[in-house]
């Protein structure tokens, strides 16, 4: 079983991301239940705008496509911009539209049978939201979303700091990350061994 994490902070490596922080906690725990993971800073790559599986030109989508249609579990990561996803991660859904027209040689939609899950950061509101979108995006286009297969964290309103300041993880964002692997990897599982009926 593999879980790959699309890293969509704005800030190209090295440099420190609170999305990348949250999601290496993430395939940490995803690594103790046994998963393999990777993980992919989607600005790192020349991913163009537009709404095919290859827009061409040097356009590196579909190399992380073949990372996603190898993987059971994807996660999305994000750091919270105004109150919604960054805009990398917007244009991963975007390129994700592909995928509707994409079957399986059963008639499935191409994502059918995977796991999604998502992390939010952020020193203002606006995780819910941010999840909530995701989730929504990632049904359409096929993936299947565990119970609570959702975590963020939101810094206090109105004040500066980052994830990557706290001096510990908050024992509640601790929780809800343990929760979001134990359920994405059974659910990964339970689809792995029964995939849904044929079209």
């Amino acid at each position: 079983m593999r879980v790959l994490a699309l890293i969509c902070t704005l800030k190209p490596a090295p440099a420190k991301s609170s999305s990348d922080l949250i999601a290496a906690q993430l395939l940490d725990l995803f690594a103790r239940a046994g998963v393999d993971g990777e993980s992919v800073r989607v600005v790192d790559h020349d991913v163009r705008p537009g709404v095919e599986a290859d827009m061409g030109h040097g356009d590196e989508w579909p190399g992380l496509r073949r990372k996603i249609a190898g993987a059971d579990i994807l996660l999305v990561a994000t750091p919270t911009w105004v109150g919604h996803m960054s805009s990398v991660a917007q244009r991963v859904l975007e390129r994700l539209d592909a995928e509707l027209s994409e079957t399986d040689d059963q008639g499935r939609p191409a994502m059918f049978g995977k796991v999604a899950v998502a992390a939010a950061v952020g020193n203002e509101d606006g995780a819910h939201k941010i999840i909530a979108d995701l989730f929504q995006a990632l049904n359409d286009i096929g993936f299947t979303i565990p119970a609570q297969g959702g975590t963020y964290w939101n810094g206090e309103a109105m004040q500066g700091g980052d994830y990557n300041d706290l001096d510990e993880t908050p024992e509640a964002v601790a929780s809800a990350n343990a929760t979001l692997v134990r359920n994405a990897v059974h659910l990964a599982r339970l689809l792995t061994a029964a995939q849904y009926p044929p079209a």
